[in-house]
């Protein structure tokens, strides 16, 4: 006979019951009243509370005194996602096999093929972006995918939108002449420069429309009405005025856009694509490019392990992957 899941009551606000059951990122079910619920908003480190004939994943920041939370493992099942070599893969950590050697060409097509799949079907692409890709030259392979509608939604921090707008009004990023690679007289703290002025007009949108910044991903993001979080941290300066400040507030506003996303593009960055990836449930597709090999065995250490990893400079995946568009 199936036990019902234990349930325990929230003491207070952001407390969970002593034993709570601490989610992963796959697929849950709870046995709660003879009846088999799924949880939803599948996420891991989180708890499970149910309300009613409702079960769902909850942050330990946003759970309230009073709630009814599940404790122990009775009652609980998870379904696992399976490999392309059809292999239960459990959610686990520590646990990835990357490899460097894939065809990249391939990797690359096939995604292509899979995004413009996701656009005639009305799907929800994210990119999670760092300001490598402003440094290596590529942020008008990004702005051009914004531009034919393949991305819905930006995940970043202020050095992205910073380097972004640098590059758009001053042709530099972290002072170094793009086009020419070489460092410009006299050009220390452009990037500083550009966040005055963008602080200055109020917003990046702001600046858009005063035709300070007439280029570039940022620019293409505006103008094309996508929705961005530029989510801060203790090294930023400025920082942006778009920039939240706040990290759990930004936490929050990542995993509400997050919502019904069904492929993620992590470009360039280990800590943003690590935070993003303990964001999204087992079953979203995934696809982390870095030329560090560390940051994709990281990202499915920590429990993404539906991520496809291509270890490669950022700018060789995005001028493939606009071609291939």
């Amino acid at each position: 006979m199936q036990r019902e899941v234990e349930l325990a009551v929230a003491p207070e606000d952001g407390v969970f019951p002593e034993n709570f059951y601490v989610t992963t990122n796959l697929k849950t079910f709870v046995y709660y009243e003879q009846d088999w619920l799924e949880v939803d908003r599948a996420e891991m480190d989180c708890g499970i509370v149910i309300e009613g004939e409702n079960a769902y994943c909850v942050p330990m920041n946003d759970i309230k005194a009073g709630d009814k939370v599940v404790v122990s493992s009775k009652g609980v099942k998870e379904k696992s996602i399976k490999s392309k070599k059809k292999e239960e893969k459990e959610f686990t950590f520590m646990s990835s096999e990357i490899s460097c050697e894939n065809s990249k060409a391939s990797l690359i097509a096939d995604l292509a093929t899979e995004m413009k799949e996701f656009k005639e079907d009305g799907g929800k692409i994210a990119v999670v972006g760092g300001p490598a890709i402003i440094h290596t030259g590529s942020a008008k392979y990004l702005s051009a995918l914004i531009e034919k509608g393949y991305v819905n939604l930006l995940l970043a921090g202020n050095a992205l939108a910073v380097h972004d707008i640098e590059t758009a009004i001053y042709g530099t990023s972290l002072d170094i002449a793009i086009d020419k690679e070489r460092a410009v007289e006299n050009g220390h703290g452009f990037h500083l420069k550009a966040i005055n002025k963008v602080r200055k007009a109020g917003s990046i949108k702001k600046a858009v429309e005063e035709k300070i910044v007439d280029k570039g991903i940022m620019y293409s993001a505006i103008k094309n009405e996508i929705d961005y979080v530029l989510a801060g941290s203790i090294r930023d300066d400025g920082p942006l005025p778009d920039v939240i400040t706040d990290t759990v507030k930004a936490q929050e506003m990542m995993r509400e856009k997050l919502a019904d996303t069904e492929l993620v593009l992590m470009l360039a960055t280990m800590l943003h694509s690590i935070a993003t990836g303990n964001l999204l449930a087992a079953d979203i597709k995934s696809v982390c490019v870095d030329i560090n090999s560390d940051t994709v065995t990281k990202l499915a250490d920590r429990g993404t392990a539906q991520a496809v990893g291509l270890v490669t400079d950022v700018e060789l995946f995005l001028s493939s992957l606009v071609n291939q568009l």
